[in-house]
């Protein structure tokens, strides 16, 4: 039995709200790393300079990822595709600093990594974004 209307527009409030607050956590947090000096980023982690850079892209790209898609109807079916690759950063982000910093300090990243995999499931299985009427009518063409 599928979900009510009522049910299907909490749920697209929900789902949005958290896509909203991740782009504009990742995007923060990948555009940190990119302008970021090497020597300041890696003075408490022991990860190479270009990691931390290509790890800032991948966080930018995901962030973007998870609004421009759905808001644009271009290619709808990539917002839980970008939720699905911060899941996998996010799962690196909780390793790292619960080794780092203690297992309180993973707690963020662990918070992130759920929120997208709330994303991911939810965009992928219970509401996926459909695309635009645009590129239905192109596709048909």
């Amino acid at each position: 039995m599928g979900m009510s209307k009522h049910g299907r527009t909490n749920m697209n409030l929900a789902l949005w709200t958290v896509q909203i607050l991740l782009a504009a956590l990742f995007a923060f947090a990948g555009g940190t790393k990119l302008v970021l000096p090497i020597e300041e980023m890696t003075r408490d982690v022991a990860l190479p300079g270009w990691f931390l850079r290509f790890i800032g892209v991948a966080e930018l790209a995901g962030g973007l990822g998870l609004v421009l898609p759905a808001i644009t109807g271009i290619r709808p079916g990539l917002v839980p595709l970008a939720a699905l690759g911060l899941v996998i950063i996010m799962i690196g982000a909780v390793v790292l600093s619960a080794e780092v910093h203690g297992p309180a300090s993973a707690l963020p990243a662990l918070i992130a990594g759920l929120g997208a995999s709330f994303v991911a499931y939810g965009r992928w299985s219970v509401l996926p974004h459909r695309a635009s009427s645009t590129q239905t009518a192109l596709r048909s063409a």
